[in-house]
């Protein structure tokens, strides 16, 4: 009986001093900078991962640090305490375009930041104005190639300003099917996307999870995705690589702490993060955003990002754009 009740007092001063540890790891939240305002598919996905680790890390707080596009909040994770208690997102513009279009950076893209693991991948489709497709008699890719070379600069397209991805996405396409095509910046992906609604541009690369709702719609006309495969949330579109070898350029996402954060910190994060990005709850959401979640290790998100910032400086420089 002694025993029984020696083991007892046992189990329950272990419980009280697991409980404690845990609310000491608790204690201090995890904050988690989206570079970007609050409310698009980005901040979306890092509130949705978020409340995913809450058994495993405790509390992480979203703080949205918007403005110059991404780089002061991108700027803030490089500058914290590398303590393991700050991380942030990295894009493909925060990591790839943007070090080759400002003038002047904050942060130095390949050495301020410790790799945790990619989170998203979503495609770019080529999208025309429905009504546009069907009077200029485009059903395809090809269609829209031979109409450019047979009507040489009365096509426009638009995109959400210079540098943009979409901009970026134009002068590719234009270079790789020798075609000319008349660039019209807006400010911002929303503006851009309703000048082709309303027939002011002729076609766009469109952020897939922003084209859905109006391509399900029929007000436009999928051409193509930029991935190099097809993408499962639009099977029957093929890929502009499929006319033009080895193009892609695609959005990305995902999450890096301070460079000194250590290893084990980092491996910490890396674990909880990419258990949220496998259940099929965070799949099914992200599904609803045409997003595809991605895994990887610090090191393989780490190479990934060096390889994509390679690849932007020859496009950035492709296009001639530039940011004082």
């Amino acid at each position: 009986m002694k025993r029984r009740t020696l083991l007892t007092s046992s189990a329950f001063a272990a419980a009280a001093v697991l409980s404690s540890s845990c609310a000491l790891a608790q204690a201090r939240p995890i904050r988690l900078i989206v570079p970007y305002a609050p409310g698009g598919p980005i901040d979306v996905t890092a509130r949705l991962l978020a409340e995913r680790v809450k058994d495993s890390l405790g509390t992480v707080i979203i703080e949205n640090r918007p403005g110059g596009g991404g780089n002061i909040g991108a700027d803030a994770v490089a500058k914290a305490a590398p303590d393991g208690y700050t991380i942030g997102i990295s894009a493909v513009a925060t990591h790839a375009i943007n070090p080759w279009l400002f003038a002047k950076m904050p942060y130095d893209a390949a050495r301020d930041f410790a790799p945790i693991t990619q989170m998203v991948r979503v495609p770019n489709v080529l999208v025309m104005n429905a009504d546009t497709a069907a009077r200029l008699n485009i059903r395809s890719l090809a269609d829209l190639i031979a109409y450019a070379k047979a009507n040489p600069a009365k096509l426009n397209y638009g995109s959400g300003g210079n540098g943009s991805a979409g901009h970026l996405a134009g002068e590719m396409f234009k270079q790789g099917a020798g075609i000319f095509a008349v660039h019209i910046p807006y400010n911002g992906g929303n503006p851009a996307q309703l000048a082709l609604l309303s027939g002011q541009v002729d076609f766009n690369f469109d952020n897939l999870a922003t084209a859905a709702p109006n391509i399900r719609s029929g007000k436009l006309k999928p051409l193509a995705v930029t991935t190099l495969r097809r993408s499962p949330a639009l099977p029957d579109v093929p890929p502009v690589a499929d006319t033009i070898k080895g193009f892609a350029i695609d959005t990305w996402w995902g999450l890096v702490a301070p460079a000194a954060t250590p290893k084990d910190a980092v491996a910490r994060l890396n674990q909880a993060f990419v258990a949220a990005l496998q259940t099929p709850e965070a799949k099914t959401r992200f599904a609803g955003l045409m997003a595809e979640p991605v895994t990887s290790t610090p090191d393989e998100f780490g190479a990934f990002m060096r390889a994509e910032l390679a690849k932007y400086e020859k496009v950035v420089k492709l296009s001639g754009a530039k940011v004082d």
